[in-house]
């Protein structure tokens, strides 16, 4: 009988793709990821020439190596073999982190107003985090060009899509917070200028700014970082100091929270205890002093994903501050009369003003940036459309 012909062609490849085969898929993964590292330092170098836009039409060559310098800036986390006096340590830190990037702007923006120069220097933590991830993913890359690790490789490309997703969303907030302009994580300053009204807020040493105010019988006072530049502001001495002067009966916290999936942008949930995200020093200085006072601690959050956190603030978002008000209005209602009630608008302030007099421009620049972005998505589902027909239809554009 004879052998079949197609027998040991296909012996030969078999044993060809036993043996070539992961180099071929490790040489395709290593190109898509170069293309990857390609574009994510692409995006750092135009968040970095975004930022130099801000400080000066023609930068300097000072300016420019600040800018780098600043990027490559990093803080060592302290010893937490014992946790106790952490948290300390981190504010000790975090506050040294800020003072030396803030130091560096100041010095290459002689006489420029100080609201400009906290949007810089937001948007300068923008590009940093820009920079960090394209030199992370150009370090894995180099790693499994050395090694050959397909095993590493294939784990870089499964993880690739929500890293570029997070690195895009950066990149856009770095445009937005360097200009100034509400992103969605404004949402709780927002809330707090509009419910300081037309009250004269005042500015504290944490770069912080209060306000009291009478509402529906109770007495507030309102705490959210001073705008209209982009700001944090140190929360929790600015609470600690506020509760040595007042008797504070509750503590509402209004912020912005991370949705999952399938939720609602703009969504409003209710719970307890201090909504505030980072790195904790300021979440656990609020806790300890409401332990140690015997507070009550709630909060209200509006539901957001963390591309819309820091770049361009949605409608449904700034739609949400009708349901947020009556979930307010709700806490207030178990909150007995006497003493003050410390509501903290808890975010980035950038864009957004100090009292509702301000707010105006604020939620016009919503609005504009909202349509903007609503007539890019247009358009992006519009060329998907016709690249589509034109693999799957007659090639031809549609007239």
């Amino acid at each position: 009988m004879a052998e079949d012909p197609f027998s040991g062609l296909f012996l030969l490849l078999w044993i060809f793709m036993i043996f070539f085969y992961p180099r071929m898929a490790l040489m395709q993964i290593v190109w898509k990821l170069e293309e990857s590292v390609k574009n994510l330092e692409d995006m750092s170098r135009k968040s970095r020439k975004i930022v130099l836009s801000h400080i000066s039409g023609k930068p300097s060559e000072k300016a420019r190596n600040a800018v780098d310098r600043m990027v490559e800036f990093f803080a060592v986390e302290p010893v937490s073999l014992d946790p106790y006096g952490l948290v300390p340590k981190l504010e000790q830190i975090v506050n040294a982190e800020e003072e030396k990037i803030k130091y560096t702007v100041e010095e290459i923006t002689p006489g420029m107003d100080a609201e400009k120069r906290a949007n810089i220097l937001m948007g300068v933590a923008g590009a940093m985090s820009v920079n960090q991830i394209a030199k992370i993913v150009k370090h894995f890359l180099v790693t499994i060009k050395k090694t050959k690790n397909i095993q590493l490789a294939m784990i870089l490309q499964m993880q690739l899509p929500m890293v570029e997703r997070i690195a895009k969303a950066m990149f856009k907030g770095t445009e937005y917070l360097a200009a100034g302009q509400p992103v969605g994580d404004s949402i709780g300053p927002l809330i707090a200028a509009k419910m300081i009204v037309n009250a004269k807020p005042k500015r504290t040493d944490h770069d912080i700014v209060t306000a009291g105010v009478n509402y529906r019988g109770k007495k507030l006072i309102v705490m959210k970082a001073s705008g209209p530049g982009g700001r944090l502001g140190r929360l929790g001495r600015a609470t600690e100091d506020i509760i040595k002067s007042h008797k504070i009966t509750r503590i509402i916290t209004i912020d912005a929270a991370a949705k999952l999936e399938g939720e609602k942008t703009g969504s409003v949930a209710e719970g307890v205890g201090v909504a505030m995200g980072g790195i904790g020093v300021e979440r656990a200085q609020i806790e300890n002093v409401a332990l140690r006072n015997r507070i009550a601690m709630d909060n209200i959050v509006v539901k957001m994903s963390q591309e819309e956190a820091i770049t361009a603030m949605p409608s449904a978002v700034k739609h949400s501050v009708h349901n947020v008000m009556e979930a307010f209005d709700r806490l207030l209602e178990r909150t007995k009369k006497g003493g003050h009630v410390l509501v903290i608008g808890v975010g980035n302030t950038s864009g957004v003003g100090n009292s509702a007099k301000d707010l105006k421009t604020t939620l016009e620049t919503i609005d504009k940036n909202a349509r903007k972005e609503e007539a890019e998505k247009r358009k992006r589902r519009e060329e998907s459309r016709k690249f589509w027909h034109r693999v799957f239809g007659n090639g031809e554009e549609e007239e």
